[in-house]
């Protein structure tokens, strides 16, 4: 019998009603081991085509949904803290609201957690809104040594494929706004908090690729984010100072090269793993 968890999944107005329902689906209906529970948080108001995808979802879900609504946006963070907070089980698996997850997505990673791992994510498909097409795969770092040293330089694990322990999160003080990179932020506190963390190197998860999605990784607000993040993982000391200089320098010239140049980089560099 596999330990019971909760599905996490946040929505916005910025979502796609069609994009929504594919992910719910995917990740409730359409899995081999089913979560127990689905935490679903409204960060604030939504548009009525949204809202009436998230009642067919609600209405229409094999497992109980708690569905909770904020009156005003609040920002991911905060949405997703308070979604910990409602979710009934210890186990919980993150997805986001326009990505898809595979059939065995939940039965690779609920062993892994229950063998001892506090954190596990894993490796992911890119695919175009269009068509559908694959345009990249990535494979994360495994083994707890690996990711703790690639942690000090990137983020080791794709937010929208972990599964982790809601304790182990919390013994990391949980969610916290920093910029456009929180996600990075909890993963390093977790890792220094002395979390057992892991990733399964196979596409469990098919990540969308939109307009745009490159060159939102650039420009002064993804910079502004990017040094405030540096900054704070220096704060706790889980990079050292000469770390600290290196990811400014090179982290830094890559939020502000052109796109196309950023676009190939990434592909190279972090997509292939």
């Amino acid at each position: 019998m596999n330990a019971a968890f909760s599905l996490l999944m946040p929505v916005y107005r910025g979502d796609d009603p069609g994009h929504f329902s594919k992910a719910f689906s995917s990740s409730v209906g359409e899995q081999t081991v089913k979560p127990a529970q689905v935490v679903l948080v409204q960060d604030g108001p939504v548009g009525d085509e949204l809202a009436a995808a998230i009642d067919r979802a609600v209405e229409s879900s094999p497992v109980p949904v708690t569905r909770h609504r904020i009156d005003e946006n609040v920002g991911l963070a905060r949405a997703l803290d308070i979604g910990l907070s409602l979710s009934e089980h210890e186990i919980i698996a993150r997805m986001d609201a326009d990505d898809i997850s595979l059939p065995e997505r939940f039965a690779r990673q609920l062993p892994v957690v229950e063998g001892g791992v506090d954190l596990v994510g894993t490796g992911m498909f890119e695919f175009l809104d269009d068509g559908g097409a694959i345009v990249a795969r990535r494979t994360p770092r495994t083994g707890h040594e690996e990711i703790a040293r690639y942690a000090r330089f990137h983020d080791p694990f794709s937010h929208p494929t972990v599964m982790y322990r809601r304790s182990a999160v919390q013994r990391a003080g949980g969610y916290q706004p920093l910029g456009l990179m929180e996600d990075y932020w909890l993963f390093a506190r977790m890792i220094d908090a002395g979390a057992s963390v892991d990733n399964i190197p196979d596409p469990l998860v098919m990540y969308r690729v939109g307009a745009g999605a490159y060159a939102r990784r650039g420009g002064r607000a993804q910079w502004r984010s990017e040094l405030e993040l540096q900054r704070a993982l220096r704060g706790i000391r889980f990079t050292s100072r000469w770390e600290y200089l290196r990811n400014v320098s090179v982290r830094g010239v890559y939020r502000f090269v052109p796109e196309g140049v950023r676009k190939v980089a990434y592909r190279r560099l972090i997509a292939r793993g």
